[in-house]
């Protein structure tokens, strides 16, 4: 898949956050040594400052935590910015735009949910456009937009892309738009075709 995406996007998650079992470190470690393009950790667990050390080492080379997790979300940036490792935060589609206030000066991605976290295979929500250029307007406002990225995950289909990207999404984490594709290289060229965001 390397020809075809600008870094893979992997989701943690532990069975209480999120239902099921997702990702071990080992798994991500064994994985790391196959491809030169970064590695993009989702942690989606409730206590992911105690999951920092491993998966760092394991090789993520970018870890997004959720802000609904607070101050376990405060202590994981705190150790994600001593190793050195870049830091993301993440909202769930029903959670305040304004949880992401306390943690947008301290990280380089914002990853906003279009979906319920857990559950596959569904349309994005009505509300994720919206969000998404409210969060864009919070980056904006406190001169974050041209050093934090805004990424978008869940929902992605060939008739919410341009979307998304209009409402001012960086990244599009692909699933099974890229996966199911019968032809990777063209459905990523024309992602990469969509119309920058706006500034």
């Amino acid at each position: 898949m390397d020809p075809f995406v600008d870094l893979y996007h992997a989701d943690v998650s532990d069975d209480h956050f999120v239902p099921g079992l997702l990702l071990f470190p080992d798994l991500l470690a064994s994985l790391r040594p196959h491809t030169r393009r970064a590695i993009h950790v989702h942690l989606m667990v409730q206590r992911p400052a105690g999951l920092i050390e491993a998966f760092a080492a394991a090789g993520a080379d970018l870890v997004t935590v959720h802000a609904e997790c607070g101050r376990q979300a405060d202590e994981a940036l705190e150790e994600l910015g001593r190793r050195g490792v870049a830091a993301g935060i993440a909202l769930r589609v029903e959670s305040p735009v304004d949880q992401l206030l306390p943690f947008l000066d301290r990280v380089n991605l914002v990853l906003m949910m279009g979906t319920a976290v857990g559950v596959k295979g569904v349309d994005l929500s009505p509300q994720a456009l919206e969000r998404m250029g409210a969060v864009g307007g919070l980056l904006r406002q406190r001169g974050l937009r041209e050093r934090v990225r805004l990424e978008a995950d869940g929902g992605i289909r060939r008739h919410t892309a341009a979307g998304l990207r209009g409402a001012g999404a960086d990244v599009l984490v692909m699933g099974s738009l890229l996966f199911k594709s019968e032809d990777p290289g063209g459905t990523t060229g024309w992602l990469r075709s969509l119309p920058p965001r706006p500034q």
